[in-house]
């Protein structure tokens, strides 16, 4: 049997909570969303926390908080996925790309400076892997230059920074509760932040611009009447999400944990072999792991990544690419994007690849992936 790339972490507590939802007859945003915003705000640190229904959405509507519009630029880097980036487009603004570190694939704070234009709203650091992002020099520049931070958090839920958890360090912070991120609800995403204004302004735009707690118009507590105070948008979550959010934040830490270990597994397996290049969590912060990035050394193997990637898969083990660098599609290479100018993110892209990583691995799927992973080292040493 194939060991998949990734496999959400749901026990009979969230099917019970999604039947109770269910029969409660709330499906859509109600007081079980409510419930879920409260404790994950609670449980992150953060004063406000926003439900919507992606990562994607939560980017989006945090861009219209920053007033980040028609004309203006947003930092983000090249390596990562693509919503962090479409977002900005969705605002009329453009995408200036910045290089990443190649030992964290995070973005160079170093090389941030000379991304700074006068047209330059807001950056968003995109905490990779699980890894968050050097925010110290990050924070220090972008209150140098008046810009907002907006963390794509998608992979991050839990980390810290230097005893920070993700989720109150910059101005807002965007998770995700994706099918394969480390809280799973099948789809959703937060927005944390510390301004009240900004939070109250999102719980508007995420549900059609109409007034705050409109969802209760519907409930005893509610009325028919109801303002639209802007443009909005149909993001709200739905409470059958949130249902199975709360289960999987109750067991947070434990998930953590499980993937920890996982990862300290392969650390043993693969370090000081000469196929691959270590990748390390930081010692001042700490990782969520969702996903474990292994790094080949092409110069000691006769097969590249892609090959590599087939051989595990006769193995019966899945494995990903995290990511195909922005400027590689053809809607960025039209813009005038090209790979010289980012040599971090090609040479991480030619040799990354993503290993399963998941809390329910049993102990002999982990063993079997170190196996497949190791005797293709061997078998294809040059």
């Amino acid at each position: 049997m194939t060991i998949p790339f990734h496999k959400p972490y749901i026990t009979e507590a969230e099917v019970d909570a999604v039947a109770g939802v269910i029969r409660s007859g709330w499906l859509t945003m109600g007081p079980k969303t409510v419930e879920f915003e409260e404790s994950f705000r609670a449980r992150v640190g953060a004063s406000q926390a926003v439900a919507v229904s992606s990562a994607t959405a939560a980017l989006h509507l945090a861009l219209i908080a920053a007033e980040v519009g028609e004309g203006d630029e947003v930092i983000v880097p090249a390596m990562t996925f693509a919503a962090s980036a479409e977002v900005v487009l969705y605002r009329g603004a453009r995408v200036v790309m910045a290089d990443i570190e190649r030992d964290t694939h995070l973005l160079d704070a170093g090389l941030l400076e000379g991304r700074i234009g006068p047209r330059t709203r807001a950056i968003m650091p995109v905490h990779y892997g699980g890894m968050p992002c050097d925010m110290d020099p990050v924070m220090d520049l972008a209150r140098r230059h008046g810009l907002v931070i907006i963390e794509d958090a998608a992979h991050s839920l839990p980390a810290r920074y230097k005893e920070k958890e993700v989720g109150v360090i910059g101005d807002l912070t965007c998770f995700s509760f994706y099918a394969t991120k480390t809280l799973a609800a099948g789809e959703g995403g937060m927005i944390t932040t510390e301004n009240s204004e900004w939070a109250d302004r999102l719980r508007s735009l995420r549900l059609h611009g109409i007034g705050r707690d409109a969802w209760k118009r519907y409930s005893s507590e509610g009325s028919w009447a109801y303002d639209v105070l802007e443009t909005g948008y149909k993001y709200n979550m739905t409470d059958i999400a949130a249902a199975i959010g709360m289960e999987q934040l109750k067991k947070l830490d434990w998930m953590n944990e499980r993937r920890a270990e996982i990862a300290t597994s392969y650390d043993r397996a693969f370090s000081g072999h000469d196929a691959f290049i270590p990748y390390g969590v930081r010692a001042e912060r700490s990782s969520a792991r969702h996903l474990y990035p292994l790094r080949l050394n092409l110069d000691a193997l006769s097969i590249d990544r892609a090959r590599f990637i087939a051989g595990l898969k006769e193995r019966g083990v899945g494995a990903s690419v995290h990511f195909i660098p922005l400027y590689r599609f053809t809607q960025y290479a039209k813009m005038g994007f090209a790979a010289a100018d980012y040599p971090s993110c090609e040479w991480v892209f030619e040799r990354e690849l993503s290993l399963p990583i998941y809390p329910g691995m049993e102990t002999d799927e982990i063993e079997r992936v170190i196996e497949a992973v190791l005797d293709l080292a061997k078998t294809f040493k040059r």
